[in-house]
């Protein structure tokens, strides 16, 4: 299991109101093991998931195990209005953070049938809605962005009307059957109905595209960097 299970485990106690050491007793496990396994990012064997799962039967498992789904089972929820209302409110702050390496994925995740599954979820105060976040690669946005942050992100729609020149985009462009991914400023182009994409790194060249080439437009809300794993 990924380090993800534990995170929610941390997750549910936070939600519950239940102490690290009092889970660590409660399913088996010595005093401070949890907190370092959480810490160091290890994994948790299946004999305590399943300890888990048996002494907080009220823990869906699909979310506990694959991150899908709520929290709690449906029959806790539907007894409990007031446990939902909550458990909603909570939820709505955590931002999914999808891996995506290829335009293909890009397609899923952005597509009507959004097939991509997050590979965790993030929380980040005083931010108005999202739609999800990102692991940025390549180093055309250094030093602003570097390989390993997170981009979180809105999707725009009707974008010739909703485009904010000069803020930081994620961009799918399709144009002349050539698929191309993109994190880069846009900025107006003096041809008209073109866009021009802008890096923050002097190493790459502005280009342009026309504006009914972009198939995906998602405005880049915030930005995290993970400075070490210590």
């Amino acid at each position: 299991m990924t380090e993800n299970t534990l995170k929610r485990i941390k997750q549910y106690l936070d939600f519950k109101g239940i102490k690290v050491s009092a889970f660590e007793r409660e399913v088996g496990m010595s005093n401070g093991s949890f907190a370092s396994q959480l810490k160091h990012d290890k994994t948790i064997g299946v004999d305590k998931l399943e300890n888990i799962l048996s002494k907080y039967p009220d823990v869906n498992s699909d979310w506990l195990l694959k991150g899908t789904g709520n929290m709690l089972n449906f029959d806790v929820l539907s007894e409990n209005p007031e446990l939902y209302e909550k458990l909603e409110k909570i939820q709505k702050l955590d931002i999914p953070v999808y891996d995506i390496k290829t335009t293909g994925e890009i397609i899923d995740l952005f597509g009507d049938n959004q097939e991509q599954m997050p590979v965790s979820y993030i929380r980040i105060p005083k931010i108005s809605k999202c739609d999800g976040a990102l692991y940025v690669t390549g180093d055309s946005m250094y030093p602003l962005l570097k390989g390993g942050d997170i981009v979180v992100y809105k999707k725009i729609n009707n974008l010739e009307n909703n485009i904010i020149w000069g803020e930081m985009y994620l961009i799918y462009v399709k144009n002349d059957d050539n698929d191309f991914f993109f994190i880069r400023f846009l900025k107006q182009s003096e041809r008209e109905s073109y866009v021009q994409f802008v890096s923050q790194n002097p190493d790459y060249q502005t280009v342009e595209f026309p504006i009914k080439s972009i198939k995906v437009l998602a405005l880049i809300k915030a930005s995290v960097r993970i400075n070490t794993q210590i």
